[in-house]
């Protein structure tokens, strides 16, 4: 013999109750990302492209040089784009301007303020970041969800002591959201950033290393549920 189905809206045999649960932890970054854009700039299209593979082989294996401490380095985009003169009749190329984007992830936080500044003191060199995140497996949003489905548990049964009853039968249990929480934006979810631009050809001496602090992030997770009550005395 089967169990009766049990509707999915409140009857009075089976009143129903909906709540919401919340969980919010603190925790220190897995990652940081910085992107580097590698520029060059001349009057002749080779040149010029030779000078952009020459600064970007320079960068790559810098930053592979850390071994370990990199998690990932890629490469985005490239470009070489002519300059047309301004003055005078036909395509005449005044210049030529190469570009490349490349992005690099670091475990060793350590080791990442290095890095940082020696990669801007390369010719025509900008770095951007750092930018910091979890890794998508990591175990702090599990935490979050189990945290957040107690949190229901836990608003089901005041509600229901508060009509000086009990819950039963879970019906629903819906994830409404696990991520950074509201107003604290961060990489790969739109973090607030620390930004650092230069030029080796605008710097007299290379600089002492960084000293960049892992920002404190905070993961949030949300779920609504929904349970049947022992119908109350009212």
């Amino acid at each position: 013999m089967t169990s009766p189905q049990i509707p999915p809206y409140g009857t009075p045999d089976a009143p129903l109750l909906a709540v919401r649960g919340e969980a919010e932890l603190e925790t220190d970054p897995d990652l940081a990302r910085i992107t580097v854009t590698v520029t060059a700039r001349g009057r002749d299209r080779r040149t010029t492209l030779d000078d952009l593979t020459r600064r970007n082989t320079t960068v790559v294996e810098l930053v592979k040089s850390y071994g370990d401490a990199v998690e990932d380095v890629s490469t985005g985009a490239v470009s070489l784009t002519p300059e047309l003169g301004q003055r005078g009749r036909g395509e005449r190329v005044r210049a030529y301007h190469g570009r490349v984007h490349l992005t690099a992830e670091l475990t060793d936080f350590t080791a990442l303020g290095e890095l940082t500044t020696r990669l801007a003191d390369q010719d025509l060199t900008r770095v951007d970041g750092p930018w910091w995140t979890l890794r998508p497996d990591s175990p702090v949003y599990r935490r979050a969800r189990r945290q957040a489905v107690q949190d229901a548990v836990q608003r089901a049964k005041e509600y229901a002591e508060a009509l000086d009853t009990t819950i039963g039968a879970l019906i629903e249990l819906a994830d409404t959201g696990t991520g950074p929480a509201p107003g604290r934006p961060q990489a790969g979810f739109g973090r607030r950033m620390r930004r650092m631009s230069a030029a080796a050809d605008e710097m007299e001496s290379a600089p002492d290393p960084l000293n960049l602090e892992p920002e404190r992030m905070r993961v949030r997770a949300e779920v609504t549920a929904q349970f049947t009550m022992v119908p109350p005395t009212l």
